[in-house]
């Protein structure tokens, strides 16, 4: 795999952010130094554009705040114990960081003071490509080697990679993120080596940051060789708690498919996977519903031969066209099942809103109205109405739902 070919006007178009130049105006004093840091001027030699703008400053944060509202810039004390002022300018933020030192880590967190000095500002980060940076007049900055390193499609860590390890344990799956976003070819083996061995350290990180980095991963263009990597050196389960599925992974890693499909297709065999990853990781409520009806699909599926446009409906409307497209993706090249071209078709029109997916044209009120009292009885005649509904292939036209009131009633 060959690396990147880098755009020399990145930085000067990245300079033409609408707000930037107000920004960087009101930071503009003498004696004191403003630039452009870390990721957005690394996308910006890629060509990618950026929607995360971060600077680095010698102005102590009050200073910011002082010289933002003397140009009418509104700034937002988001994090004044760290040093970081974001300020808004033509609709849009920008993140103001004073230069800062580690004094000393715990592996989580870091105790820091201000600083001068951008070479030493650069040094604490954690890998090359990261630490490149862009002062006002567009000249690029680079004491790490990072230019070298993204050009050659390289994610090495800043000096001892051990060292930026124990600083923040975080930077382990890190690593494996940027390898599968920028890297090409095989991993730095330092770097590789130096996460394995801090491995344990993984176990002391919050569920969230974990969450957050790795649902990050799984969408990367590169992460069926970087969660290889991760599942070969015994980290993946380290990460999830279990096994993962690097074929069903590798069948959906690729748009549409979202990183909860991609969790769910490389980790999740049942229910019960679906609830152990949804508390390991701190899942949303929305990520754990999309696991868990998708391991309910999966299961209605995997031992059926063949399945027809008839299938399609009855699946879809007690696992919705999301989950069984998924689930099918998942499976696709083994013994079963096999769709129909029809069945296909018609899923795939489901998924993209063009054909509804069937709906119960009963409710719980129809049966009230004509008589049936309130309790569980209505639950049990709607049940058998419904499975009569599935049976016959999901009608629910004016004369199906006549024959299932009258079922219903019955």
């Amino acid at each position: 795999m060959s690396g990147h070919r880098l755009d020399p006007d990145g930085p000067r178009r990245l300079l033409a952010t609408p707000g930037l130049a107000r920004v960087l105006t009101a930071l503009s004093v003498p004696g004191e130094h403003t630039r452009l840091v870390g990721g957005c001027v690394r996308d910006a030699l890629l060509g990618h554009p950026s929607d995360d703008i971060d600077l680095a400053t010698t102005l102590l944060p009050d200073a910011v705040i002082a010289r933002a509202g003397a140009a009418g810039l509104r700034s937002i004390p988001t994090g004044i114990e760290h040093g970081t002022v974001t300020l808004t300018a033509e609709g849009a933020t920008f993140e103001v960081t004073t230069l800062r030192e580690d004094i000393e880590t715990d592996g989580r967190h870091a105790v820091v003071r201000f600083g001068r000095d951008f070479g030493l500002d650069a040094e604490r980060r954690d890998f090359t490509i990261n630490a490149l940076s862009v002062d006002a007049t567009g000249e690029l900055h680079d004491t790490t080697g990072g230019m070298a390193d993204l050009a050659a499609g390289r994610v090495r860590f800043i000096g001892e990679a051990a060292t930026r390890i124990r600083e923040d344990a975080l930077r382990i799956l890190r690593f494996f993120r940027f390898q599968a976003r920028y890297g090409a070819g095989v991993p730095d083996p330092e770097g590789l080596a130096a996460c394995i061995r801090a491995r344990a350290a993984l176990d002391g990180l919050s569920r969230e940051r974990v969450r957050s980095e790795l649902l990050k991963l799984l969408l990367a263009t590169g992460a069926v060789p970087a969660v290889t990597t991760l599942s070969e050196t015994g980290l993946l389960g380290r990460l999830i708690g279990g096994i993962g599925d690097l074929r069903r992974f590798e069948r959906v890693a690729r748009p549409p498919w979202d990183e909860t499909a991609r969790l769910a297709a490389l980790a999740v065999f049942s229910v019960d996977d679906a609830e152990r990853l949804a508390l390991r990781l701190r899942l949303s409520k929305a990520e754990q519903n999309g696991l868990v009806v998708y391991a309910r699909a999966l299961a209605a599926v995997k031992d059926t031969a063949e399945i027809d446009g008839f299938g399609v409906r009855s699946l879809t409307a007690v696992h919705g066209a999301w989950a069984l497209a998924l689930a099918l993706a998942v499976l696709d090249g083994g013994d079963r099942p096999h769709p129909t071209p029809e069945a296909r078709d018609l899923l795939g029109r489901m998924v993209r809103g063009e054909v509804p997916v069937p709906v119960f044209p009963l409710t719980g009120g129809d049966l009230l109205a004509r008589g049936i009292p309130a309790g569980p009885e209505i639950g049990r005649r709607l049940s058998r109405a419904r499975a009569l509904w599935l049976a016959g292939g999901c009608q629910a036209d004016a004369g199906a739902r006549k024959i299932l009131l009258a079922r219903a009633l019955d």
